[in-house]
């Protein structure tokens, strides 16, 4: 089975950056669309941004220019670069991996099959 952990969260001020991480466990990461979602206190869970297995990316227009999604997967490792923070991306960043080889959208938390238990983020004014 499995397992998505996340890591690099924290307590930054606006305009600073973070690197977020998510190690998988188990084979086969090569094969999983992976993706980043974040939930505010009192917001539904919402898309951030995500990479297909075949290289593809998709970014919330929200955070596109500021936040860049990569993968290694030598190393069963998602990343999460996000540059400029503001207050509003306060939140708690889960990431996410679909079932192997899904060729479907991958923008919507029903497109995952797997979670992490997230990371807090929080950006001071």
């Amino acid at each position: 089975q499995v397992q998505l952990v996340e890591s690099g969260g924290g307590l930054v001020q606006a305009g600073d950056s973070l690197r977020l991480s998510c190690e998988a466990s188990g084979r086969s990461f090569s094969s999983y669309t992976m993706g980043w979602f974040r939930q505010a206190p009192g917001k539904e869970r919402e898309f951030v941004a995500g990479v297909r297995w075949s290289g593809g990316t998709n970014y919330a227009d929200s955070v596109k220019g500021r936040f860049t999604i990569s993968r290694e997967n030598a190393k069963k490792t998602m990343y999460l670069q996000m540059n400029s923070l503001r207050p509003e991306d306060t939140a708690v960043y889960y990431c996410a991996a679909t079932r192997p080889y899904y060729t479907g959208t991958y923008y919507y938390a029903r497109d995952y099959d797997l979670w992490g238990q997230g990371t807090q983020v929080t950006v001071s004014s």
